[in-house]
């Protein structure tokens, strides 16, 4: 018999009924977290999450491939792959230390002249053979960053020297692409700006530049153009008649050259004001900036 707090049955049915459909909804609740929990939800159905391979800007092996098209992005780096230059830093800052050895004279085809000189200085005493050298090798780091081998004539290594015949014929030896003899002017003050000096033809003994005397040419115009823009210095207003551009038959390291090579005085040490360039630190990294921007104009025409 009841006491009066049993209820009646259509509403202890309901009870239960409630009872088991709570059950049901948290279980359901349960599962549908922990499957949005395992990464089913991302951003759209079997998409990838922002930043994941579909967003990514580089392709195989690194290299950028705007708008997934595949392309490669060849960059600075390689632009002179597989590319010789040769550096000449003209004289030697031990020159004067051996003078009877750099007088010896040798054959360049169509003369004999001195194996090499000391080069000429500032008026404060910079000398022509520290300056090439320094230049040399900041172009040299310069090209190299572009992938190219580079050969310098010489790095301070040297007693002294080399003749100008050997300078020459390091070049050949390598099969350079390009050779440059770097140097500076000793004319009077008043003398400004810089001059590229082109081989002339000559035929005779040892020599022939008939082959390189047009590739020289390309050369030493895409570099005194380059030169120009990067340092802001003008051409020669006392060789070249402000062409910027010289020939000569005289000087072994041309006459004797195989490959495309030219010289280039960057300024005139006399000067006070060419030689404050000169002397400049700053001044000669953007002289083989231009260099190497010269260079690499005429290695990818």
């Amino acid at each position: 018999m009841s006491n009066g707090s049993s209820l009646p049955p259509h509403r202890r049915l309901r009870g239960t009924l409630l009872v088991v459909l709570a059950a049901v909804v948290v279980a359901g609740l349960g599962g549908w977290l922990a499957w949005r929990s395992s990464g089913h939800d991302g951003p759209g159905a079997g998409q990838p999450a922002p930043g994941g391979p579909a967003e990514s800007a580089t392709g195989p092996g690194g290299s950028h491939t705007p708008g997934g098209k595949g392309s490669k992005d060849h960059g600075p780096r390689d632009s002179l792959k597989g590319k010789v230059v040769v550096l000449d830093p003209g004289h030697n800052p031990h020159n004067s230390e051996h003078g009877r050895e750099i007088a010896r004279q040798v054959d360049i085809g169509n003369d004999r002249k001195e194996c090499d000189t000391t080069g000429t200085a500032t008026n404060d005493g910079y000398a022509e053979a520290s300056f090439t050298l320094d230049l040399a090798r900041r172009a040299r780091t310069l090209l190299q960053a572009q992938g190219a081998k580079v050969v310098l004539t010489q790095d301070g290594d040297r007693p002294y020297g080399p003749c100008v015949d050997e300078r020459a014929e390091i070049g050949n030896k390598a099969h350079a692409d390009a050779a440059l003899s770097l140097h500076a002017d000793g004319s009077g003050a008043g003398n400004r700006g810089f001059h590229v000096i082109l081989p002339a033809r000559v035929t005779a003994g040892p020599a022939d530049t008939a082959d390189i005397v047009g590739p020289s040419r390309q050369l030493g115009e895409r570099l005194a153009g380059r030169f120009r823009t990067a340092t802001g210095s003008a051409a020669s207003n006392y060789i070249g008649g402000g062409s910027g551009l010289d020939k000569r038959s005289d000087l072994g390291g041309l006459n004797l050259s195989t490959v495309p090579k030219v010289f280039i005085e960057c300024g005139n040490m006399r000067d006070p004001k060419d030689a404050a360039q000169l002397t400049d630190a700053h001044w000669r990294q953007k002289a083989a900036r231009g260099i190497t921007e010269g260079i690499t104009d005429f290695l990818t025409r």
